[in-house]
Formats: structure tokens, sequence, C-alpha cells
């Protein structure tokens, strides 16, 4: 079975709007952005690795570097954050957990690696949020990225 790992090529991502609120008037600050298309997903990384490690690190190479060019924009925040992902799929066929667990990881790293966020841990995201839907015409991934103003400790 032949991987395709021409992401590059095969995806266009790019951002549609940033939504910012200002800080100094207590508004909520979101950042948005649309990732048109699909990322492989979690069973299509492990089938990769398993054949070849360089073939699955190959693929979140080129997964990371494809969101990275969508989330170059100067965008730098300092604060924790939390991160809504909304992933509209072409149908029902990937299970919900298949669609979302690689893209995390590489949505996740390509921020950090940015620069736009400081780290992915736990002082950094504080969670996410996963809602699934069918848009057979335009599959994509929806990301709204929330500034949390008051965190407190677990």
């Amino acid at each position: 079975m032949r991987i395709v790992l021409s992401l590059m090529s095969r995806l266009t991502i790019y951002v549609t709007s940033i939504l910012r609120g200002s800080r100094k008037r207590g508004r909520e600050v979101n950042y948005k952005f649309t990732i048109p298309g699909r990322l492989p997903g979690i069973n299509e990384y492990t089938q990769a690795c398993r054949s070849n490690p360089f073939v699955g690190s190959k693929m979140k190479k080129d997964a990371e570097k494809a969101v990275m060019c969508a989330t170059n924009i100067g965008l730098m925040i300092d604060r924790p954050v939390f991160i809504y992902y909304r992933f509209y799929e072409k149908n029902k066929r990937r299970d919900l957990d298949n669609i979302s667990g690689f893209a995390h990881k590489v949505i996740q790293d390509a921020l950090v690696k940015n620069g736009i966020l400081e780290n992915d841990g736990w002082a950094n995201i504080t969670g996410f949020d996963d809602s699934f839907f069918i848009d057979k015409e335009h599959p994509r991934i929806e990301l709204t990225i929330h500034e949390v103003r008051d965190v407190r400790d677990s």
C-alpha cells in the first residue's frame, strides 16, 4: 500500500481570519485558522512508522510544515490557551480518535515551532475540545485558539 507523503502539494493551508479582541478593554482574545482538506490519521501515521521509521518521520514533518506555513503570521501568545478543534470530514469512514489524535500532535507542535506558543505542556495549553461534522464538498479543520485569563492550579 502506497503512502502519499506530498502533503504540501495536496493541501493548501491558509489562515482564513484572525479574530482579536482588545486586552485593554477586557475582551476575550481568539485566533481562528482554517486548514482545508484533512491531515493523515493516527492509523496512517502508525502504519508509516511500522513500515519504516523514516517514512513516519517524514509524514509528521510534512504535516507540521504545512501547518507552520498557515500559522506563520508573527503571532506570539504569552498566556495559557484553550484550543477548539472542529473537524469537517467527507464521510464517517475514519474513527473520531483516528482523525483527531495525529492532528492534535502535529498542530500543537507546529504552534510551538512557529513561536506562537512557548510550549505545549499543561502550563500553556489548559485543554482542548473536539467537534466532528460531515462536509462532503469542503473537508477542513477549523482551529480556534482562545486565550485563558485565569488559570487555577489543580
